[in-house]
C-alpha cells in the first residue's frame, strides 16, 4: 500500500477508538492486601530469584496469514514486520495518522502464521483495523482469544522448567514444542519464557509447570515487577493521546529505517527534530495513591499517575507521563492531598 493511500483511510483509523483503560487497583484494594505483605514479597522472590507462573489468556490475540501478510501488516504498524524471520519477533504500536496510539501489540512469525497479542483493551481496534484495511490483499484474519491459552514464566529459572534453553535470548524469539504432552509455541519475554497453546489444555500445562516446579504468583505481584522495571502498559499508562516517544518505547516499537506507515509523519518529526512535551517518569510515592491522581509541580499539574504498585523492595511506585517541567529529580505533588513524591529514572534503582 502507498503512502498516498495510507494517509487517505489514516482519517478513518482515526474516528477508532479503544475502550476504557483496563481496571487499576486503587489505594484501598492496595492497603487491603497490606495484611499479607509477607506473601507479596515470597512471591516477588519466586518472580527475580525462581520460576513464576502467571495465566495471561485473557489477552488480546489474532492470527495473520496469507501471502500478503507481512507486506500489509508492515505499513499498518510502527515496527519492521517484512523484516522478520520464522521464529523472530517484534514489538509495535498502530497509530493514528496524528502519530497517536490507537494500542500496541507483540508480532511473532511462526512460520505458519503471523502471531499478534495486545491488551485486551487494543483487541476490537486492531481487528478492526485490519479487517477494513487489508481490502483485495491475500490476507486472512483469525481469532485467537478464546482460542488460545497464554502463560508466562517470569525468573532467572523459567528456561528450564520450560524446556527452553536452547531458545535465543532475544526478546520475542519464538520455536514450537511440547511440555507435558502438550504442543506449544514457546516465545522469549525480556524477564523469562510465554507459552501458548490451545484453550481446551491450558489447565493440563499449567499442571505440567507446576509438577517441573513453577509457583502460581498474583497479577498483583507480576504488575508490581513490570512497574519497577519501568515497562508501561496500554490502557494504564499510555492511551488514545500518547505519542510513541513520549512512554519511551521508540527503541523497541519503532523502525526508523522502514517504508511508510500510518502516523509516521509525525513519529519521525518529532524523532529528528523535536523534543517530546512528556516523557514516561517513576515516581517514589510517600504514600499509595491511585491511578489517575493528578500530579503537580508548584501550581500547575503536569501528568496522572498511571500504574500504582506497592513494591517489597522500594515501598509505593507508580509510572506517569508528566510533562517536561518535572524532571527527574524534582519533588512533586499527588493528588488531593498534595502527597510528596520523587520524580526518579526508569528502571527503578533500590
Amino acid at each position: 500500500m502507498t503512502c498516498l493511500n495510507l494517509k487517505l483511510h489514516a482519517h478513518v483509523i482515526e474516528a477508532t477508538r479503544a475502550p476504557a483503560h483496563p481496571r487499576a487497583p486503587d489505594a484501598a484494594t492496595i492497603l487491603g492486601s497490606m495484611a499479607a505483605t509477607d506473601q507479596l514479597a515470597a512471591e516477588h522472590r519466586v518472580l527475580t530469584e525462581g520460576c513464576a507462573l502467571v495465566d495471561r489468556s485473557e489477552r488480546g490475540k489474532l492470527a495473520l496469514t496469507g501471502s500478503e501478510a507481512k507486506t500489509f501488516l508492515h505499513g499498518q504498524v510502527t515496527n519492521d514486520v517484512e523484516g522478520l524471520t520464522p521464529g523472530q519477533g517484534c514489538y509495535a504500536a498502530f497509530l493514528t495518522h496524528k502519530g497517536k496510539m490507537l494500542g500496541d501489540l507483540r508480532v511473532l512469525d511462526a512460520g505458519s502464521e503471523l502471531w499478534l497479542d495486545s491488551e485486551r483493551v487494543a483487541l476490537q481496534p486492531l481487528f478492526n483495523m485490519i479487517h477494513r484495511f487489508k481490502l483485495a490483499m491475500d490476507v486472512e484474519l483469525h481469532k485467537r482469544t478464546l482460542e488460545r491459552g497464554l502463560l508466562s514464566l517470569v525468573g532467572p529459572d523459567a528456561r528450564r522448567i520450560a524446556v527452553a534453553e536452547d531458545l535465543p535470548e532475544e526478546e520475542h524469539r519464538n520455536r514450537v514444542g511440547e511440555l507435558g504432552g502438550v504442543p506449544v509455541l514457546l516465545v522469549a519475554t525480556d524477564v523469562g519464557v510465554d507459552l501458548i497453546c490451545a484453550a481446551e489444555q491450558t489447565v493440563e500445562l499449567r499442571a505440567a509447570l507446576e509438577l517441573r516446579g513453577a509457583i502460581a504468583v498474583s497479577e498483583a505481584a507480576a504488575e508490581c515487577l513490570r512497574v519497577e522495571r519501568g515497562r508501561p502498559r496500554f490502557g494504564l499508562d499510555m492511551s488514545e493521546t500518547t505519542i510513541p516517544q513520549e512512554a519511551g518505547i521508540n527503541e523497541r516499537a519503532v523502525s526508523f529505517t522502514k517504508g511508510c506507515y500510518v502516523g509516521q509523519e509525525t513519529v519521525a518529526r518529532l524523532h529528528y527534530r523535536g523534543k517530546p512535551n512528556r516523557h514516561l517518569r517513576g515516581l517514589r510515592l510517600s504514600a499509595l495513591a491511585e491511578h489517575g491522581d493528578p500530579v503537580t509541580a508548584g501550581e500547575r499539574e503536569v501528568g496522572r499517575l498511571g500504574s500504582v504498585a506497592l513494591s517489597p523492595a522500594l515501598g509505593p511506585i507508580a509510572l506517569a507521563l508528566l510533562r517536561r517541567e518535572a524532571p527527574p529529580g524534582v519533588t512533586v505533588a499527588v493528588g488531593e492531598a498534595g502527597l510528596p513524591a520523587e520524580v526518579v529514572e526508569l528502571p527503578f534503582t533500590p
